[in-house]
């Protein structure tokens, strides 16, 4: 059959013939769950807000929470989400804590998706 001659049911039967990769794209089951951890990480305004901030290096607590307008029980608890998506470390220096990004796969993450949102604008 030419390709003038094909119905779009013939093109559909065509495409739903194709292989198609594993549905777990060849990733192990912990590492889909760490990925989602990780998206989920990012699914919020303000967590994002504050992943924004740690780009530019270390931040005290209270810095953030100076930032944001919010309380220091609300900011806990979103780094306290972020430490468990491993998108954020910490360290204490006294009686501050401070926040970094945990790598710089976290950075490039956040690069790629501030880049990949302002094509919509």
């Amino acid at each position: 059959m030419t390709d003038a001659k094909r119905t779009a049911a013939d093109v559909a039967t065509l495409d739903c013939t194709a292989e198609v990769a594993a549905p777990n794209g060849g990733v192990t089951d912990e590492v889909l769950d760490e990925a989602v951890a990780l998206l989920k990480g990012l699914a919020d305004p303000t967590r994002l807000r504050i992943l924004l901030m740690l780009k530019g290096g270390e931040v005290c607590v209270h810095q953030i929470v100076d930032a944001l307008g919010m309380t220091q029980s609300a900011v806990s608890h979103q780094l306290r989400t972020l430490r468990t998506a491993r998108l954020v470390e910490f360290t204490k220096r006294g009686r501050h804590v401070y926040y970094r990004l945990a790598d710089e796969h976290v950075r490039d993450v956040l690069d790629d998706v501030v880049s990949h949102s302002q094509e919509v604008w």
